[in-house]
């Protein structure tokens, strides 16, 4: 007879077997490649549907060269790209504008469009036509143009900010903010996966065969653990990919700098994924039927939901009071954390706290969890209440040792 198998070896096992069983299955794949199209799909639509930052502009009169040469000096700075065309007359260049292949028409005294001037493009164009037009009034009065502009000249005030902000931050933000979007679904999946796995082997009654071998905490230990490790595995390749692609694509310049986003992404799933998987997995044993698994589940699904939307908030006014407690207090911190994070707005102090409560709710958390799965997970029939499974564990070691 061979010896029973220690609690770490048990959940090592356990956990083995789940890894191994999800990866065999189609749905897994399926899901993983269906996030990385949608995932390129975003980050190739600017290419698919042209740069909005690229106008199409035709000029004409006497100082249609000076104006072009004018705009293109205006447009550089400001990251637009203006691209001439040549129309034989305004009547034609009318027609190129109606037809949508022409963004502005620039005559002697007027701006040709279809329906209204782009601002940035109203700018440059006006700025253009002011510079080229100035200096040949200069001209017809014996000034010297280069004269007046170098007395116009002056060397711009320096701003000296007592509290700077980083230039990178709202790039950071914005990656984290997506992250956390990608979060939402990943914890929620996988914790779904966790509460269905339970209710599968309950209804089939296989946990009673398990459970002879090994305890009931090992059991949950090694689900929880197997199941998380897969989902991290899979974050991790749409992060790597999503981050590979907006690289290729020019969306991203990938730096050290913003892997910080995704490394605060990634820490948060293992976070929000122990939290949540604990309260699944004791609400997934209280019931024998896949039926009766959403209604256990509701409230935890409620929870996740008000999260995703609290981040949204958070991600549009990182500095306000509600955000500040949204990023601290579990389980909200799961998916609001890593964009003040990101940004940087959280002080070293809030991040601390947000962690120390985030791990001390898990603590709770994964031992109640394992009490009430431990007293539910062999009683079959009707949907078992928190009290009755909260002591039916202890009921049944009672028993036992009698």
């Amino acid at each position: 007879m061979s010896a029973p198998l220690s609690f770490t070896a048990a959940t090592r096992t356990v956990a083995t077997r789940e890894l191994t069983e999800r990866l065999r299955d189609k749905s897994f794949w399926m899901s993983t490649v269906i996030t990385l199209v949608i995932l390129g799909a975003v980050l190739f639509m600017p290419k698919l549907f042209g740069d909005d930052n690229t106008f199409t502009v035709a000029y004409a009169g006497s100082g249609a060269d000076a104006v072009a040469d004018a705009a293109d000096a205006q447009a550089k700075p400001l990251g637009m790209t203006l691209k001439r065309a040549e129309h034989p007359d305004e009547a034609a260049a009318r027609k190129a504008v109606a037809d949508g292949k022409l963004d502005a028409y620039v005559g002697a005294n007027k701006v040709i469009v279809k329906n209204e001037l782009d601002d940035q493009l109203g700018i440059v164009l006006q700025n253009a036509h002011r510079q080229v037009v100035s200096t040949e009034q200069l001209h017809q009065q014996g000034l010297d143009p280069g004269a007046v502009q170098a007395a116009q000249t002056v060397t711009p005030l320096t701003v000296d900010a007592l509290e700077p902000t980083d230039p990178k931050a709202e790039q950071r933000g914005q990656v984290a903010f997506i992250g956390s979007i990608v979060l939402y679904g990943q914890i929620i999946g996988y914790c779904m996966w966790v509460a269905f796995g339970i209710v599968e082997e309950k209804a089939s009654r296989v946990v009673e065969l398990i459970l002879s071998a090994i305890s009931t905490k090992a059991l949950l230990a090694g689900k929880i653990l197997g199941i998380g490790l897969l989902g991290f595995l899979q974050l991790t390749l749409i992060a790597t990919f999503g981050l590979f692609l907006g690289n290729a694509t020019g969306m991203l310049q990938v730096s050290s700098d913003l892997l910080v986003p995704v490394g605060f992404v990634l820490l948060w799933f293992l976070l929000g994924y122990a939290f949540y998987s604990a309260v699944f997995a004791a609400s997934a044993a209280r019931v024998s039927r896949q039926e009766e698994l959403q209604n256990v589940i509701g409230p935890a699904n409620m929870l996740i939901m008000v999260s995703f939307f609290a981040s949204f908030y958070v991600n549009f006014n990182p500095d306000s009071p509600i955000s500040r407690l949204l990023g601290m207090i579990p389980p909200f911190s799961a998916l609001c954390a890593p964009v003040r994070m990101a940004r940087g707005t959280a002080p070293w102090w809030e991040t601390g706290l947000a962690l120390g409560l985030m791990l001390a709710a898990i603590g709770f958390l994964v031992v109640a969890g394992a009490r009430i799965y431990e007293g539910a997970i062999l009683r079959m029939g009707a949907k078992i209440s928190l009290k009755d499974a909260w002591f039916g564990g202890r009921r049944r070691a009672v028993d036992a040792a009698a």
